[in-house]
């Protein structure tokens, strides 16, 4: 079995007439100024997008390759609160990215949407690779409509089984948040997503929770991040918080990245929704710590015929310095760049003192703010009409000319 999936991952890659033959759809002739077509569709691939818009969306970029769904029977589903498993296609189901089927569970049934086929399947699994492979179970059915009122009963049960639950957890002294509860497609199990600070032995509150709601028990511990991903919400930026839209595999998050990019060390501005880091510190983290090998190091001092220069601050991005005269306090402060500021290093290091830091004495370009430039309140004001002024005609007119 692992030998079989090993020769079907490496067969996944598209060979050189696959591409070629994709590159020929896309270079096709002139379309007037519109998006290439595919499979009579213009714009992306309507099979890589599909008609599903989940959280957790993949762009099927092997789609159009042909044989791309005949390279393997598994299929990716996923479920509520960004769960995903792996399945067999064993009925050989013409499956499409979208489709809700009925695949396996223990016991019954779930209820998912398909959401990869194919060759990229199989680099999914490569990636994420599951607990174990031999045990990967098989998909039923495409719903049906007796599959679907069972799935909305199950559904239409969850907000009031997280309530309950709430208040038994509560009542049993149990220091932990229930977040969330997911019912099985079937209704036969559910899956309760608690928080917790510490360890929590909740075996008392299964058999509590086993007989107040008669299903099977599952319990999964997630995170503060996983919680403000699946309430959601904005973030400072302005734009729907990443772990709500895309992010799903979130890494540790450090002070050290604040420090790298000059950021203060606020924890009200330095804190996401979930109380934790924000996750998007770590987005430009390595851009700076490349950028910053490039400036001089913060403890030498630069000698010029002026005096001695500590260095003050600096504008990583934009490789500008700011040297200032006294250790302690901003006086005289003069902003050169990287390379005037090591190349006087480099002077002193032979005896030698420059004139002054900056020798050019003109200030460091700035980006122009076009929003300072004039009064916003421009655009409230009246514009006055002016009066034309009437030309004369007749006699009289004549006369002036003259």
């Amino acid at each position: 079995m692992e030998n079989e999936t090993t020769s079907q991952i490496q067969s996944a890659i598209p060979s050189e007439g696959e591409r070629g033959g994709v590159l020929k759809e896309q270079n096709g002739p002139d379309t007037g100024g519109v998006l290439p077509v595919f499979n009579g569709e213009r714009g992306l691939c309507r099979r890589g997008c599909a008609r599903q818009s989940t959280q957790l969306n993949v762009f099927d970029y092997f789609a159009d390759i042909p044989g791309n769904v005949e390279a393997t029977d598994l299929v990716e589903v996923q479920f509520k609160n960004t769960r995903k498993g792996f399945y067999h296609n064993s009925n050989h189901l013409p499956l499409e990215k979208g489709d809700v089927v009925a695949v396996e569970a223990s016991p019954g049934h779930d209820i998912g949407t398909v959401t990869l086929t194919g060759k990229l399947v199989l680099l999914q699994m490569k990636r994420t690779p599951p607990k174990n492979p031999d045990d990967i179970k098989r998909v039923y059915r495409k719903v049906r409509p007796v599959d679907m009122e069972k799935f909305e009963e199950a559904k239409a049960r969850e907000h009031e089984t997280m309530i309950r639950s709430r208040q038994i957890a509560k009542e049993l002294g149990l220091e932990m948040k229930i977040g969330d509860v997911e019912y099985q497609g079937d209704g036969l199990k559910a899956i309760f997503y608690y928080i917790a600070d510490g360890r929590v032995d909740f075996r008392q509150l299964i058999k509590v929770l086993a007989e107040a709601f008669h299903v099977r028990i599952e319990m999964k511990q997630i995170g503060a991040r996983q919680e403000a991903g699946r309430i959601g919400g904005f973030g400072p930026c302005g734009r729907e918080l990443c772990c709500t839209t895309w992010m799903k595999n979130f890494s540790s998050v450090s002070t050290a990245a604040a420090r790298f990019q000059d950021l203060s060390l606020n924890p009200q501005k330095l804190a996401g929704q979930c109380a934790k880091l924000k996750c998007c510190m770590n987005f430009e983290v390595d851009q700076y710590v490349e950028a910053s090998r490039r400036l001089p190091s913060r403890e030498v001092h630069l000698e010029t015929q002026d005096g001695t220069f500590y260095y003050f601050k600096a504008d990583i991005l934009a490789g500008l310095v700011t040297y200032s005269s006294d250790r302690r306090i901003a006086a005289n402060l003069t902003t050169i760049t990287a390379e005037r500021a090591m190349d006087i290093i480099a002077m002193n290091k032979e005896g030698e003192k420059p004139a002054a830091l900056d020798e050019s004495k003109e200030a460091p370009a700035k980006p122009v703010d076009l929003a300072t430039q004039e009064d916003l309140t421009r655009f409230d004001r009246a514009r006055k009409k002016k009066k034309k002024k009437k030309k004369k005609s007749g006699p009289a007119a004549e006369a002036s000319a003259e």
